[in-house]
């Protein structure tokens, strides 16, 4: 997986990995879910043309994706610039309300956030000196900064997603996300995600 390739998985087992691990009992503003499911899940590249990272090639399956239950994806990216440490990531979430795109607040590090570094977030969910998690292992893929210059891909990999804690907030409907990769005030990569969420 290309840098932002693997940037972009990273950052999404980041919030796979966030939400899973959190205990109901200890927080009350997460609740355990019985069934998830992630439907019509899209993407695209809103960078600038010459952008640094870019993700080529990102797919999944099933449609929809169901948590708990197993998921396969393929992903493919590059960067021409190596992605160190301090590198901010801009998170923007929206959700359809009345056919109004309404930005979420960030509440407990979660939704419309801005992370001065993006590099904390991963060493926080993976322990620098711990082995990446599979696939990204078995396929030599880093998972921590700094990412060096050139093309990431990862191959056709199945995953299991367990059952997550979602935060009350995060209720059924249409979302959409842009996330924004930036280091010393230059934008390297832009990319958004569009995904309906409904879960009992």
């Amino acid at each position: 997986m290309e840098k932002l390739n693997m940037l972009t998985l990273t950052v999404s087992l980041v919030v796979v990995l966030v939400l899973t691990q959190v205990d109901c009992s200890r927080n009350s503003t997460f609740k355990r879910v019985k069934q998830t499911q992630i439907l019509g899940f899209d993407w695209k590249n809103c960078g600038k043309p010459d952008a640094p990272a870019v993700l080529e090639s990102l797919t999944v399956s099933p449609d929809p994706i169901s948590i708990p239950g197993d998921l396969t994806a393929s992903a493919s990216g590059s960067t021409t610039v190596e992605l160190e440490s301090p590198l901010s990531l801009t998170v923007t979430l929206e959700k359809e309300v009345a056919g109004f795109w309404v930005k979420i607040p960030c509440l407990e590090e979660l939704g419309s956030c801005h992370y001065q570094d993006a590099c904390d977030l991963l060493n926080q969910v993976i322990p620098p000196g711990q082995d990446c998690p599979e696939p990204l292992h078995t396929y030599g893929l880093p998972c921590h900064c700094p990412f060096k210059a050139g093309s990431y891909a990862l191959p056709q990999s199945d995953f299991f997603l367990p059952d997550m804690d979602l935060p009350y907030w995060l209720t059924n409907g249409h979302y959409r996300v842009q996330g924004v990769l930036g280091s010393q005030g230059n934008e390297l990569g832009c990319l958004k995600i569009a995904l309906s969420l409904h879960s009992d």
